[in-house]
């Protein structure tokens, strides 16, 4: 169990209102790459979905987030954190669904 590690993880999956535009899917990137800089969090992945398929798997979203923080205090830290804050004013114009996991090991 070398590889098990503790913390609170937080999910996000995000589903553009318009899927086909290239300055919106431009825009919530950058915003997504922006908001992983935030230093309360310990680790951080900003991914598109992957190229699977299988029965088990939801491909429909556009971008997704999984951020690890020590202790859920971190998290709810970076829930009121001005440049989180600041990037849900600046791009939650762009999506229409935003789904969201969160995990304590």
């Amino acid at each position: 169990m070398a590889n098990l590690k503790k913390g609170f993880v937080h999910t996000v999956f995000f589903w553009l209102k318009d899927k086909t535009n290239e300055a919106d899917h431009k825009a919530l990137h950058a915003g997504l790459l922006e908001l992983s800089k935030i230093d309360l969090i310990q680790t951080a992945y900003v991914g598109l979905p992957a190229d699977t398929n299988r029965a088990v798997i939801d491909s429909s979203y556009q971008f997704s987030i999984t951020f690890v923080f020590d202790t859920p205090e971190q998290q709810a830290a970076y829930q009121t954190d001005p440049d989180h804050l600041a990037f849900v004013e600046k791009c939650s114009h762009l999506w229409e669904k935003v789904v969201v996991y969160d995990a304590e090991s």
